[in-house]
């Protein structure tokens, strides 16, 4: 495609993370949450630094002149590179400037965030005792003067640079390392405090507090120290060692990530000119290195967690259990009667332990096949399925190693399964299975019973209660039987992709879904030639395929009006000439993170709506392994179109994603103000009134 159709990817990513930074700009989103936003808005760059900077430098590296895989325009790596530095550096400046008016705000509630220089005496005697007790033995410095190459650093932790000096001697000077234990520790450390007041200091400021005790032995004057952190290219490389099981190669590769080339060195703007130019040295860092310089504080990600001293106490609102499913009666038994569409972070993820669990225990299941992505620290549903397995059930898990950042924890939970007894199915090389997939099969006399779900996110109690989500539960023969098939692949994907392709229900990639949404766009554009109404609803959490948006806009030149809720990644051009129809598009960031992907074609008023678990991305449709469900019950269907037109209206939260990557919240002037997390918790919590209601009568 023209890149006057397309916006580079990484750039419109960068306008995302911007939008999470607007909220922690927010004045009336709450003290805490603001400051969280700045954990995610840090964690975020981190990731995006360790993957996509990560993979242009290795282009530059590679003297690769055109980008070709998944960057969609003919642009030189280096100006992207170029481009990303100016955009960061910007980011970074706005990024202190909230921090510094949130420290403020903390100031007005009595909250304030010490450093080891405003201690009183009572605080010393604590951070001296609380170090000694404590930090001590979890720290070791590094003399690095005197070794000839630097350890590796690790990729998530922060660093103090120590420069140590004695005063009747300029030339009496050492450099020192100490990493910043937060992982053993904790980042924050509440001090004693007035009654009305909360002191909190940081970990690093402990440490710099008794550094003259720390380095006693050397006998120096002064200390002075400074914060940097290195991020690393993330990319596991998979070696071709026909010698080694895949599960080996993931384990090596997780291990040489730790080896990764600097991708981004953060520091201090007041560090050390020489420890500065000795650490760029080592690091073998130059101009082009994506050096970023910032404030005294880094590695913002651990203030998602920052401590709870607030006055305001959280009031997200509590899940609670949809009304189907309220009375004594079991999930199996309600599946076994009519499809029920669960909508997190609303509706209590609950319901899937109870499905599960109720499996594990249920005399007549015979098995359990399910996949999994990203799983919580403390998984209930490896739990539910390991219960199952202990009760004689056949489990089947296909767990993927390959989820990024989480392919240590997932070798942990293939080892725990395959303890007791589960099946571990590992994957298909060089494609990812992401598909949110359950099947259970029960046996009652002569009759074969299955029933499960089809989600749009991961099976993780822990994100359902921030990650906005559908799951649809059912018995519906087709549905099972396309399952089955995806199943049969996973496990036999040595024999092709046969039974992939014999799917009739579900939309699969990466075999039939792309082509069954050209289709599905295909009658929309041949309903609008023809005068006739036509629409397209899209909502997806990242869209860059550079052929489905270029379809997206033959749709709309044809008139189709075409509606898109985009959280992410939008490279689309909304405003193309020779247009129709103007393409509305909008992103909605808020409380909770918008995961879910739904689709809805007009279709002459017998509308196709859809969710799935897949991205319009060439990732997702091409190179792993996706489904996307129909909505067949027209209450669920009318329900599902409801939130997405709430979503649509969204005039709190929503920001208009243009040509220019401004931002700009859609305008409530004249309006009713609607912010559609709200809206939609409501909407479907009358429901629940309504069924309670209706229940006790």
């Amino acid at each position: 495609m023209s890149k006057k159709l397309l916006i580079q990817r990484d750039i419109s990513w960068l306008s995302f993370n911007a939008r999470v930074l607007q909220e922690a700009n927010d004045p009336t989103v709450p003290l805490k949450e603001r400051i969280r936003f700045l954990g995610i808005f840090s964690n975020n760059l981190d990731e995006f630094f360790r993957v996509r900077v990560a993979t242009l430098k290795r282009m530059v590296e590679l003297s690769a002149k055109k980008i070709k895989l998944n960057m969609h325009l003919e642009e030189d790596p280096q100006d992207i590179l170029d481009q990303i530095q100016t955009i960061v550096l910007q980011q970074q400046n706005e990024f202190n400037r909230i921090w510094a008016g949130l420290l403020k705000e903390l100031k007005k509630e009595k909250i304030f965030l010490v450093d080891e220089k405003h201690l009183n005496r009572e605080q010393k005697i604590f951070v001296t005792k609380f170090f000694d007790e404590e930090v001590r033995s979890n720290i070791i410095p590094l003399m690095i003067e005197s070794v000839p190459l630097l350890p590796y650093l690790r990729d998530k932790s922060i660093y103090l640079g120590v420069v140590m000096r004695k005063e009747h001697s300029a030339y009496e000077q050492k450099y020192a390392l100490i990493e910043v234990p937060s992982k053993a520790v904790g980042r924050f450390i509440q001090l004693p405090s007035k009654p009305n007041e909360k002191h909190i200091i940081l970990l690093e400021d402990v440490i710099r507090f008794n550094l003259p005790y720390i380095f006693s032995y050397f006998n120096y004057d002064s200390f002075e120290s400074h914060i940097f952190k290195v991020t690393k290219d993330a990319e596991i490389d998979i070696d071709n060692d026909v010698s080694t099981t895949f599960v080996e190669k993931i384990e090596k590769g997780v291990k040489n990530r730790r080896k990764g080339k600097p991708v981004r060195f953060v520091y201090d703007k007041e560090m050390d000119a020489g420890l500065l130019e000795y650490l760029m040295k080592k690091l073998s860092l130059g101009h082009k290195s994506n050096l970023i310089p910032g404030g005294r504080i880094h590695n913002f990600r651990h203030f998602m967690d920052f401590p709870d001293v607030f006055n305001t106490k959280n009031t997200r609102r509590a899940p609670f259990t949809h009304p189907a499913l309220q009375s004594s009666m079991r999930v199996t038994d309600v599946i076994a009667k009519k499809d029920v569409m669960l909508h997190f972070p609303y509706h209590s993820f609950n319901t899937i332990i109870d499905l599960l669990r109720e499996a594990a225990i249920d005399p007549d299941v015979r098995s359990i096949k399910i996949t999994a992505y990203r799983l919580a620290s403390n998984s209930k549903v490896i739990n539910a399925l390991v219960n199952a397995a202990r009760n004689g059930k056949e489990v089947i898990v296909m767990l993927e190693l390959k989820a990024r950042f989480d392919e240590e924890a997932n070798l942990e939970w293939r080892n725990v399964l395959e303890e007791e007894g589960v099946k571990v199915l590992l994957g298909v090389p060089q494609m990812k299975v992401h598909a949110k997939l359950c099947i259970i099969k029960k046996r009652k006399g002569n009759k074969t019973i299955q029933y499960g779900f089809v989600s749009t996110g991961n099976l993780n109690e822990k994100t359902s209660k921030v990650y906005g989500d559908h799951c649809l539960l059912t018995g519906n023969r087709n549905v099972m039987a396309d399952i089955n098939r995806i199943f049969h692949y996973i496990e036999n994907w040595k024999t092709g992709t046969a039974h992939l392709r014999t799917c009739k229900t579900l939309m699969v990639c990466p075999t039939g879904m792309r082509r069954a949404l050209n289709l599905l766009i295909n009658r929309e554009i041949k309903h609008a030639r023809a005068g006739k109404e036509a629409k397209i609803i899209l909502k997806v959490n990242s869209l860059s395929d550079a052929l489905l948006i270029q379809k997206l806009n033959d749709a709309a030149k044809a008139g189709v009006e075409v509606h898109m809720i985009v959280r992410g990644i939008f490279c689309a051009i909304t405003h193309p000439k020779k247009i129709k129809q103007k393409v509305s598009a909008i992103s909605i960031v808020d409380e909770y993170l918008e995961h879910a992907r739904v689709m809805l074609f007009h279709n002459l008023g017998k509308e196709k709506i859809y969710i799935s678990s897949a991205d319009w991305m060439v990732r997702n449709l091409d190179h792993r392994v996706e489904a996307a469900i129909p909505v067949m019950d027209p209450k669920i269907a009318a329900e599902l179109k409801d939130i997405i037109h709430i979503q649509l209206r969204d005039n709190v939260k929503a920001r208009i994603l243009d040509n220019d990557l401004s931002n700009n919240y859609v305008p409530s002037t004249g309006k009713k103000k609607v912010r559609s997390q709200i809206e939609t918790y409501h909407y479907l919590y009358k429901k629940n009134i309504v069924n309670s209601e209706v229940s006790s009568h």
